[in-house]
């Protein structure tokens, strides 16, 4: 997770760790040896030590003197370098559990060609290459099962620090946090006045867990300040994948695409923008009111709006590779982020929220985009009733959590496992609102006229059957019969 570095940054980088008296456990000197293996066991453990160190990146330099620390130059080209006929980069890729960032960084320093592999630290899991987990110990690589009691104060570090306290650029100055975060907007969001001077910007920003000052004057740009307030996730390495990405089909399959972009400022900044794009790629429905005809999207802008914002906080950043995604479809709409939900699918509209992510869910309540309470799915099935739609569904598929919107289908154009679904949320919204669901009130969800109750009566018996609700009192008489969730 780093940005794109100068040239004068990467030489001032390496010149403070030619003053290291000796190799450490995050810093390792090379002249011309890149074996891959040696390479690959050197990636899983400075990984694992940065961790362990309080570092935000480990190094491996080649073109530095091992006792000395001149600079002496290599032969190394890692973008010529081959396994096989894999290019050393992806075979490294290929190689890693769990996937962490890495880059190779070649530039002239005192005349000399001067390698430098910037590491990112692990994080939830120690990082594994061909299977097994290294460690540095001095400046060995060491095997980490021989060492348990690294071993336990590194898991021990992972259940501490959330992704959002990790640092996504480490030691800019105040010019790069400037051009890197847009700091204007997160006064206008947060409805606080610009200070008059720079250092009582970077002091707010710093208050808010968005930078943090290092030992040596300059600042760290932490994971939480890039993914809210980025200009461009692109330049925060890793974060480039967590960038919302849209697209729209044609028909119900993912064969033919219309339009595709991808969102690549930060959630903060971009979420409005985010979500009028979307609502301009929904498709309208006419609806008569009153013997008035109105245009109305197929989906209510209020449910589109909750599940992003659910996306956005909810997913497991731990996950690499993937990010927030928005499909859109003829029939229906589906909204996807890495990682499994941490409640129930099916109790999604009752449970109090757990967010992975909490100061990020935290800073998105703060400037309107989330529910403080955890009402967001509570207000998608109720606006997906009112525009009377087919009930929404949450789906887990491997491990991404998937919300589906549905296109304006009729009763009966509906399967069975819609209907039951149908019922089920609409006897969970009834019951956090401290209410019953009954024929009539069902009959109201669907348009079914009241001379049809019967029809509302099979519906019921069928979500009965699926074990979905339950009869409030099984002794009222059968006009006077309330139900709940199976759950309540």
């Amino acid at each position: 997770m780093t940005t794109d570095h100068s040239i004068d940054y990467l030489v001032g980088l390496v010149r403070e760790m030619c003053k290291l008296s000796h190799e450490t456990e995050w810093v390792e000197f090379k002249l011309n040896n890149a074996d891959p293996q040696e390479v690959g066991e050197y990636l899983s453990a400075l990984a694992n030590s940065a961790a362990l160190c309080g570092k935000a990146f480990a190094y491996l330099v080649w073109g530095i003197a091992d006792e000395s620390h001149d600079v002496v130059g290599t032969t190394f080209s890692p973008a010529q370098a081959k396994v096989g006929n894999e290019e050393l980069e992806n075979w490294l890729l290929r190689l890693l559990m769990p996937k962490i960032h890495f880059r190779f960084h070649e530039f002239e320093m005192d005349g000399q060609r001067v390698v430098l592999l910037e590491i990112a630290r692990a994080f939830r899991h120690p990082v594994q290459f061909q299977g097994q987990e290294f460690i540095r110990v001095g400046s060995y690589t060491k095997k980490l099962k021989d060492f348990p009691e690294k071993e336990r104060e590194l898991w021990r570090i992972f259940d501490q620090t959330p992704f959002e306290h990790l640092v996504a650029a480490e030691k800019v100055g105040s010019e790069e946090v400037f051009r890197l975060l847009d700091y204007p907007a997160y006064f206008d969001l947060l409805k606080l006045p610009l200070p008059e001077t720079r250092d009582g910007i970077l002091q707010a920003m710093a208050a808010d867990d968005l930078i943090s000052r290092n030992e040596g004057g300059k600042w760290h740009i932490t994971n939480l300040g890039a993914i809210l307030f980025a200009k461009r996730l692109a330049d925060f390495g890793s974060l480039r994948r967590k960038a919302v990405r849209v697209v729209a089909y044609k028909g119900s399959g993912r064969v033919e695409t219309i339009r595709e972009q991808e969102e690549n400022r930060a959630y903060a900044i971009g979420f409005e923008g985010l979500i009028n794009y979307i609502n301009a790629l929904v498709p309208s429905n006419e609806v008569i009111e009153k013997a008035l005809r109105k245009t109305v999207p197929m989906y209510p802008e209020i449910a589109v709006r909750e599940l992003v914002a659910n996306a956005l906080i909810h997913q497991d950043f731990f996950i690499t590779g993937s990010g927030p995604m928005v499909e859109l479809f003829d029939d229906r709409m589906e909204i996807s982020n890495p990682g499994k939900p941490l409640v129930q699918i099916d109790r999604f509209l009752d449970t109090p929220p757990r967010s992975r992510n909490e100061a990020l869910a935290s800073f998105m309540r703060r400037i309107g985009v989330c529910e403080e309470r955890g009402s967001g799915v509570d207000k998608v099935v109720f606006q997906t009733e009112l525009y009377q739609l087919p009930a929404p569904a949450f789906e887990v598929v491997g491990e991404n959590t998937r919300a589906v919107l549905f296109a304006h289908r009729p009763l009966t154009k509906m399967g069975k496992d819609d209907r039951v679904r149908a019922c089920y949320l609409h006897a969970c919204l009834r019951y956090v609102n401290r209410d019953f669901m009954t024929n009539t009130s069902l009959r109201e969800r669907f348009g079914i006229d009241a001379k049809n109750s019967a029809t509302a009566s099979r519906l019921i018996k069928e979500a009965l059957e699926a074990g979905m609700i339950r009869p409030y009192d099984k002794e009222a008489a059968r006009k006077l019969m309330k139900y709940v969730p199976i759950w309540a």
